[in-house]
């Protein structure tokens, strides 16, 4: 049996439960996503493209590329192993904790992973030291930002100067920018304006968290090289996108307004819970993004589940253990529900940990 890595696992429950575990847009997947899907099932009965020409040149468009640096996939997750398989590192280095899908597909391409650990009294902030751990030696590195399942963004001077020394290493710098969108100031962090200037990096997108469409898997990423762009194409099976995905990404792109309207809703219903969670005794770190990364000296998973509340266990992850949790943001009626089950559990039992 595959062992359970992630969040958002529904399935496992015969009734309705509140998904704090999975970090999607609480505002829901787009209307017009969601007429395009149903506009185009005549579409459905032929095979998709190949090229995903439709989309390539959509996202092309939307962020200004060359259509030839972009490649497409099956979620973000198909792309970090197609970058891996494509690239075959001998020696990669990662951040811990981060998400664990780089190193599961950097070890099962045969890769040596290195890890630089975040310091907790430093408050799981990278730190300028990161530098020094990147050398010659190195083939490969990837870097989440914001991180997960911290939520702490690292400012775009430090990532510059991280993608400056990767080149001057020969080291392919992988930027996972997936949760970009959800950030107050995007401009503050994002690196996405300097990808063609920036030699062997790559940003890694997906249409699932900001537009809710984990259910439809559909992820990208952008090269600077081409050469490496066209390597990680080679890996891709002939339909790695399905017409359906494809129709839903491109409705996704035309959107206005969505982007803005959903960081506004973050950033009020974020500050709401990490107001409560604090008030309530636990310790929480400075998240920007979309999901809250908080610590209690207790297990409170096992006992939201008897209220149908799901949260994220952060103890798989390298460098936690079980006192630390992740928590996404929903809908304000979800997170007053969530709040007052939390207050129920922590209320005259072990107190919570402070500091």
């Amino acid at each position: 049996m595959m062992k359970e890595i992630h969040g958002g696992n529904i399935y496992k429950y015969d009734h309705k439960v509140y998904d704090f575990s999975a970090n999607l847009n609480p505002l829901g997947m787009p209307e017009e996503v969601k007429t395009a899907i149903a506009e185009h099932i005549d579409r459905y009965e032929s095979y998709p493209d190949p090229q995903n020409r439709e989309l390539t040149e959509a996202l092309s468009l939307y962020h200004s590329v060359p259509k030839e640096c972009i490649c497409c996939g099956n979620g973000a997750a198909d792309i970090i192993f197609r970058i891996a398989l494509g690239l075959r590192p001998q020696k990669s280095l990662v951040l811990a904790p981060t998400f664990s899908e780089y190193e599961q597909a950097l070890k099962a391409c045969g890769s040596t992973v290195v890890y630089h650990f975040l310091a907790e009294e430093k408050g799981f902030r990278l730190q300028e030291d990161v530098l020094k751990a990147i050398d010659e030696s190195l083939d490969m590195m990837f870097l989440c930002n914001p991180n997960n399942p911290t939520g702490i963004p690292t400012e775009r001077e430090l990532v510059l100067a991280i993608a400056q020394k990767c080149e001057r290493c020969g080291v392919t710098l992988v930027i996972d920018e997936c949760f970009t969108e959800f950030l107050d100031e995007e401009e503050r962090y994002s690196v996405m304006a300097d990808v063609q200037r920036l030699e062997n990096v790559i940003i890694l997108k997906a249409f699932t968290k900001i537009y809710a469409m984990a259910g439809l898997r559909l992820g990208y990423c952008i090269c600077a090289n081409t050469v490496q762009a066209e390597i990680i194409r080679e890996t891709l099976q002939p339909w790695a996108v399905s017409t359906v995905a494809a129709k839903a990404g491109c409705a996704a792109l035309k959107l206005t307004g969505f982007v803005e309207k959903t960081k506004t809703y973050i950033k009020e219903n974020r500050e709401f819970l990490v107001k409560g969670l604090i008030d309530l005794g636990y310790k929480v770190y400075n998240t920007k993004a979309n999901y809250i990364f908080f610590r209690s000296a207790r297990d409170i998973r096992k006992p939201l589940e008897a209220f149908d509340i799901i949260v994220r266990s952060c103890s798989n992850y390298i460098s936690l253990d079980e006192q630390y949790y992740r928590i996404a943001v929903r809908t304000r009626e979800e997170n007053i529900y969530f709040l007052k089950c939390l207050g129920e559990i922590t209320e005259g039992r072990e107190e919570p940990i402070h500091g």
